[in-house]
């Protein structure tokens, strides 16, 4: 299994050992970019298993961060385009204000929370508050998909391999 994670690291180019391996991922998976830190997040535990809960602060620290990027650039964004088109105030943008920065609990949902937390920046959500709900909501996802993924035996990702031909 130790392998199959070590190849896997090496394939993205990221180091076998260590917390930033999991930073970088987490960061780079709350951008807009298609990458997802879960695998890379679950590997680092089942080498480390010590390592639970620190591991797990890390990648939503990353997470949150890269959120929050997305939200800097949403409200860059915003600005710019006022500057050019002046100010705007459609539908969706009264139905996201009026829910608030509560909505980006829902920022790990895959395909949905990056543009939202991009959102939250457009619609110059205050920044706290963004942060703390985002942090909560990638925490959770983060907690939760790790403790499904250790419910898979390790047969299964021992056969994994083997079909992969990493093994």
């Amino acid at each position: 299994m130790e392998q199959l994670f070590s190849q896997l690291f090496e394939f993205l180019g990221m180091p076998s050992i260590g917390l930033p391996a999991i930073f970088i991922s987490a960061f780079i998976s709350a951008t807009l970019l298609p990458l997802g830190s879960e695998p890379i997040l679950f590997g680092y535990i089942t080498i480390n298993p010590n390592f639970f809960w620190i591991a797990i602060f890390v990648a939503t620290v990353g997470n949150t961060l890269g959120g929050m990027l997305d939200w800097w650039l949403g409200l860059l964004g915003r600005n710019g385009f006022e500057a050019l088109k002046g100010p705007t105030n459609g539908r969706m943008q009264r139905w996201l204000e009026a829910r608030g920065p509560k909505m980006l609990l829902l920022s790990w949902l895959p395909g949905f929370g990056d543009p939202l937390c991009f959102a939250a920046g457009w619609l110059r959500l205050p920044w706290l508050p963004c942060l703390g709900y985002m942090a909560v909501g990638k925490f959770l996802r983060y907690l939760t998909m790790t403790w499904l993924l250790t419910l898979i035996p390790s047969s299964f990702w021992h056969q994994l391999g083997h079909w992969l031909q990493i093994s």
